[in-house]
Formats: structure tokens, sequence, C-alpha cells
């Protein structure tokens, strides 16, 4: 759909490995369509068969409008698009959703040395992976430092009583790190105020779980090997009761002159990054958590983006091209190996 929030992210083997499982009767409800530029499934257990189905649908198609509604960058009548419209320090006022997501992209951004930033929109326009499209040619070192001075290093956003302040008026809030995992956690609260207690819930490769799968077992998801020529499951594991995002530089970037750049920008360098990770799959206990510090895990790198999970217990699976080319190497944090036990 044009009213996209995110581009198009799915490293998540989603479809054999979670929807295979459900072969029972009517009791199994399934839910598909587009959202955000990308898909959405949902798998979900009624063994009282108490929940409408036509309405169940309605309330997720419900709910995901409305977070477009709010915060696409893709629709200049959005929330988050008159927001960024509004070239002012003053307090801009905001529904509570989206001074929620703010609020969570702030903490996250002073947890990451401010690489997990939401105030990159100009800086990603200049790159050619925003809402404008393609670039001709690469943005020159001048665009790219006065892209940086309205980011979030520079210029902090704040949030105060529901409303966001701006240190620098012509700052731009994009939301493809966090606002699909927003997604997500609203559809799960559609299915819970059915008393749906046993789901999964993906959009463009963004989850939440809940309870069991048809067989009784945790939901089986499969983390993708980032090799753009290949979709292979790098490792399968178990959830129930946690969000699984995973962020990765091999499915969306282009090529020039030689070199490949990554939708994936460092904000301290405003460049893509160049650092040997390839993808980060973080488990959490809901799907915006989960997807904006797989975001920021990405853009840290194995090396510090460890030192930063073990300081907020983040579990984080990361995968890296071998030194020598010969494929890839894993490493997890310790929160994350406790979790996928």
């Amino acid at each position: 759909m044009s009213a996209s929030i995110t581009l198009t992210r799915r490293f998540v083997m989603f479809a054999p490995l979670a929807l295979a499982a459900c072969k029972r009767g009517p009791d199994v409800l399934r839910f598909s369509g587009t959202t955000m530029g990308t898909a959405y499934n949902v798998v979900a257990l009624d063994p009282s068969r108490s929940a409408a189905q036509a309405d169940v649908h309605a309330g997720i198609e419900a709910v995901l409008a409305d977070v477009n509604r709010q915060m696409s960058n893709w629709d200049i009548t959005s929330e988050v698009s008159r927001l960024n419209a509004s070239a002012t320090r003053a307090p801009i006022q905001m529904s509570s959703d989206l001074a929620h997501v703010l609020k969570t992209s702030a903490d996250i951004h002073a947890a990451t040395d401010g690489q997990f930033d939401v105030a990159l929109g100009p800086l990603i326009e200049a790159w050619g992976f925003g809402a404008k499209g393609a670039m001709v040619q690469n943005p020159t070192e001048a665009r790219i430092e006065a892209a940086l001075a309205s980011a979030g290093r520079a210029a902090p956003l704040a949030i105060q009583n529901g409303a966001l302040v701006k240190s620098a008026a012509d700052s731009q809030v994009y939301l493809s790190g966090i606002g699909k995992g927003h997604g997500v956690d609203r559809v799960a609260g559609v299915l819970q105020s059915y008393g749906i207690t046993d789901y999964l819930v993906e959009i463009g490769g963004d989850l939440a779980t809940s309870g069991r799968n048809a067989d009784g077992m945790p939901w089986q998801i499969g983390i993708e090997t980032p090799d753009v020529a290949n979709r292979n499951v790098q490792q399968v594991v178990g959830v129930s009761g946690l969000a699984v995002a995973t962020s990765g530089d091999y499915r969306n970037y282009f090529e020039k002159d030689g070199k490949r750049y990554t939708h994936i920008l460092d904000a301290t360098t405003g460049r893509p990054i160049t650092h040997t990770t390839a993808s980060a799959t973080v488990l959490a206990n809901d799907a915006m958590h989960a997807d904006a510090w797989s975001t920021a895990m990405l853009t840290l790198g194995r090396n510090r983006g460890l030192e930063v999970a073990e300081a907020h217990d983040i579990a984080v699976l990361f995968i890296d091209r071998a030194a020598d080319g010969s494929g890839f190497v894993t490493t997890a944090s310790p929160a994350y190996t406790r979790l996928s036990a």
C-alpha cells in the first residue's frame, strides 16, 4: 500500500515453520493481508470457538489502519507527517500511541550511544531510503552534515507531558525501526480482547507470540541466513510469550560504482554501516522493543552491541560474515542463550 510506515523487512522464515503446524479444524483462525508496505499474517487458536472470525479480522484491520494514520511517513496526512511539517520548537501535542513510541525510542537512543535515532529523517532521504525514493547521486559531505545537525545526537527530541519538543525546528521523525513492531503489538491486543491466548502475529518478519501452536509446542521460528542469494534458515528458536525481530543489511541496499550501500545508517558518521555484522535478532517481551533493539544492535555491530546487550540484558543473536568469506558466524548474548534454551 502507498501509505506505508516502513521499508519491507522479512528475515524470519514464518510460513513453513509456524503455519505448517496448524492443521486443526475451525478453531484455528488465520488472517493475512497487506500493511505498512509489507504483509501481515496471524494464526490464532480459539478452542472454545467463541470468537467470530469476521469480527476479529475487522478489529485487526482497524488497528493497522490506525497505526498507519498515526505513524506513516508515506502518508502526508498522517500524524507523524504533520508533526514533521511543524517547524517549531514549541511543544507539539501527540496521540498517546505516538507519544508512547517516541518515548520508547528516546530510551533506546540513550542506551545505544545515540545509534537508535528516529530523528534521522533528512539523512534517510539523503541516501534515498525514504518516502521520496532513490536519489541520483550519493549525498555530499555538506548534505550529510546538515542532516546530522537536526538528528538526535545534535538536536535531541524530548517528550514532555505527551507532547514532542524539537531541539531543532526542522527535525524529521522516521519510525521505520519501531513502528512495525508497535503494529504487531496492537494486533496482539485485538486478539487478547477476544480472549485468545494462543497466537502468532507477524508483520514483515516482526513477530509476537503467546501460548502454544496447534501441536501444543512453542511457536517455531526460523531465523534467516543473511545471504541475499538464498533464503535458508540459520537457526530455529521456539518461543512462547515473546516477540522476535530481525534487522539485516542484505535485503534493502543499492550498489553504485561497484560499492554496496545498506539502508542501515550510522548515526555518528551519517553513512551506511560497514562492519561485518549482517543481521541481529532480538527476543523481547513485546514486538516494539524487539523491533527497535534489533535495529539498534545491527547499527552498533557485534562488538559494541554485545557490550550494550549485556549492560541492558538484551537477548540478541548476531550473525556476522566470516572474515575469510567462508560463510557466517553466530554470536549470542547471555540473555539470548538463556531465553532460547
